[in-house]
């Protein structure tokens, strides 16, 4: 049952188990290979991983202590029953599988972790990770997050993700065959791009069935080439209103089965250059919600005239 004109995460777990699950985000210390030279270097335009990091996260730590103090903070804070292992930090697949299989592991050792969620790029997911992945989803609930940020290539170059939108297909239907359930990040209002654009990027992802997606707004995170690009005049970043239009367009595009993990970013003041709504997420869910009951929209409305959560949100 949604509590929320659109499929939320924190409806989907609670539904799943029983309880309220949280996510503990885990730093692996891996890098990303359009960091490292591999593919390119100087990361994604818009990339700070700094701005990734967990308010409680401490240097040196391994997994399992990341695990465990993270365990801690969030049941005195939110008073949380189970956990979702979140590998969030950079590239999560990008090490040879034995040390990715030694991290997992110590990533569920716990009695309270649920599941496991791993991020990471489309072109650094091979056969033998995949596998890996599918062993470990027959012991703990699992799903792999992989960006995208947008399906036009021309965008995908310009903000040097250094991959393709055919890397993204192809890396979807491997984990498919295996029964791996996909979140795609994607990012509204990247530099160039129009409505159509972003409208057609919601129809890529439900024409490959993709099970989940994780939107955010585009942050310009100070030191970034993003920043440099913005002082030059070259883009401008959405207004709030404009960006809340936006994304209900972009989830009436959406099928109502697929799970949205996250409607807007967020970023600490110290970090952010742009724009300055960026701040407070709770202001912009709250701006997204009251205009989808002014327009009367929900998640997947544009895919079905009738909808049974259209009165009970």
């Amino acid at each position: 049952m949604m509590t929320k004109p659109y499929n939320s995460l924190s409806d989907f777990l609670k539904n799943k188990f029983g309880y309220k699950v949280f996510k503990v985000s885990l730093n692996a210390g891996l890098t990303c290979p359009n960091r490292d030279g591999t593919k390119g270097t100087g990361g994604c335009i818009y990339c700070k991983p700094k701005t990734m990091m967990p308010l409680n996260y401490h240097k040196n730590l391994s997994i399992q202590e990341q695990l465990y103090q993270g365990i801690e903070y969030i049941q005195k804070r939110h008073k949380a029953e189970k956990f979702i292992s979140y590998f969030q930090i950079n590239t999560n697949t990008y090490a040879p599988v034995k040390e990715l299989e030694k991290m997992y592991r110590e990533g569920i050792d716990h009695p309270d972790v649920a599941g496991m969620a791993v991020s990471t790029r489309p072109d650094c997911v091979d056969d033998a990770i995949l596998d890996l992945l599918a062993k470990l989803a027959k012991e703990k609930f699992l799903w792999l997050e992989m960006g995208l940020q947008s399906s036009h290539n021309k965008t995908l170059k310009l903000i040097n993700r250094c991959h393709t939108v055919e890397d993204f297909t192809n890396a979807v239907k491997k984990t498919m065959n295996r029964d791996i359930p996909i979140c795609t990040h994607v990012i509204i209002g990247l530099p160039g791009e129009t409505k159509k654009d972003m409208l057609e990027t919601a129809r890529f992802l439900t024409d490959l069935g993709i099970w989940g997606i994780k939107l955010h707004h585009l942050h310009i995170h100070k030191g970034t080439e993003l920043e440099e690009m913005y002082k030059k005049g070259e883009f401008n970043p959405l207004g709030l209103d404009e960006y809340a239009r936006l994304l209900i367009d972009f989830l009436q595009e959406i099928p109502k089965e697929v799970i949205i993990h996250r409607l807007c970013g967020d970023t600490s003041r110290r970090f952010l250059a742009a724009p300055d709504w960026s701040v407070n997420k709770f202001v912009i869910l709250d701006r997204i919600h009251r205009l989808m009951k002014e327009r009367g929209a929900w998640q997947g409305s544009k895919k079905s005239k009738i909808s049974a959560i259209g009165a009970n949100w």
